[in-house]
């Protein structure tokens, strides 16, 4: 079987190490692995997409912070806690709307603000091991969520995805693709459809990608044909990650993921969200709180650099939209499956 290759590496060591990662934006056609020495490399790659998906942009950004204070390795304290947390509010800046890039870096943050006294070299090692673990946690959150969500797929099973929340999306096998992959491995049979999920394609460049990497049958679809493959009997399931989960389990993803939950409502197909506990924002009572990230129009008239509106036109260009809970099924995280979703049962789970 495909052995899938890691989206992101730490490359040497804390003081002079580098990050490694898959530049997504020239997938499925080219693989090109990018190196990371400067903080506002990372910020520009998470920004921009080369790094995408919610466990993926954190883990990103808690390398980010080690490279951002290497610097200090023979800072006074107030110099370092000064870099580290001017290191955090940059890599803050690069996109607001997936919780785990700002749950890493107050993990980071905390952690920085609790050796600041310690000798500079190690303070870096302590914060390397801490990315590290934040890395290795995510792994094992995908796992969790695969076994947890594949529970809930019959054999014989046609499932929509939307968007990509695979491999590329964590540091492990993703969320909403994990499900699929401990599904497949457990023999059932599915044939997964990916809507292409404009206008940057993620479904159609990376989500196809890594299925047919990994022998997971998979079809591609126009995000518009969604509501007919599903009026065809085509899909059993639609299974989806998130960016942020509110504490009443409203879900924000990829642009087009509320239009697919109401198509499967409509034709009572269940809907289920994958994500780890990292994606719940609990401060939040209900996803009306949750930022939306407003992304270039340039994204819309100009795709992959091709004009194909008039000029001047008005752009409306939302990245992500919140699904309400109603319309979820069940929520899978690594504690097991939310259903109902419910505020006291994303509670409940959540602590274990």
């Amino acid at each position: 079987m495909f052995a899938p290759h890691p989206t992101m590496t730490w490359i040497g060591n804390a003081s002079t190490g580098l990050l490694r990662m898959i530049d997504q934006t020239r997938l499925p056609v080219e693989f090109i692995e990018i190196d990371c020495r400067t903080v506002p490399q990372v910020w520009e790659a998470i920004k921009m997409l080369r790094v995408r998906g919610a466990p993926a942009i954190g883990v990103s950004a808690a390398y980010g912070v080690v490279i951002g204070v290497q610097s200090t390795s023979d800072a006074a304290p107030q110099q370092f806690l000064t870099t580290l947390d001017a290191t955090c509010s940059e890599l803050a800046s690069s996109r607001p709307t997936a919780v785990n890039l700002f749950w890493a870096l107050d993990r980071m943050q905390k952690l920085g603000h609790g050796i600041a006294n310690e000798p500079g070299p190690d303070r870096l090692d302590s914060l390397l091991v801490e990315a590290r673990r934040i890395e290795a946690e995510d792994r094992e959150m995908c796992d969790a969520i695969g076994r947890v969500g594949a529970a809930f797929l019959p054999d014989e099973c046609g499932v929509l995805t939307h968007c990509n929340a695979g491999g590329l999306a964590t540091a492990g096998n993703g969320t909403a693709l994990s499900v699929f992959f401990a599904a497949h491995e457990q023999g059932k049979t599915l044939r997964v459809y990916a809507d292409e999920t404009r206008p940057l394609l993620q479904g159609a460049r990376l989500t196809s990608w890594e299925l047919m990497q990994r022998g997971v049958p998979v079809t591609l679809i126009c995000d518009n044909m969604a509501g007919w493959v599903m009026r065809e009997g085509k899909v059993q399931a639609v299974v989806v990650g998130a960016d942020r989960i509110a504490a009443n389990g409203d879900a924000a993803n990829k642009i087009g993921t509320y239009s697919v939950a109401q198509l499967a409502a409509a034709h009572g197909i269940p809907f289920y969200v994958a994500a780890p506990s990292s994606t719940f924002d609990l401060t939040l009572p209900d996803g009306t709180g949750i930022p939306i990230e407003q992304r270039a129009s340039e994204e819309i008239t100009h795709g992959f650099g091709r004009q194909t509106a008039p000029t001047g036109v008005e752009v409306y260009n939302p990245a992500f939209d919140v699904t309400p809970n109603h319309l979820i099924r069940a929520i899978f995280t690594e504690n097991g499956a939310i259903t109902p979703v419910t505020t006291e049962n994303v509670k409940r789970v959540l602590q274990g």
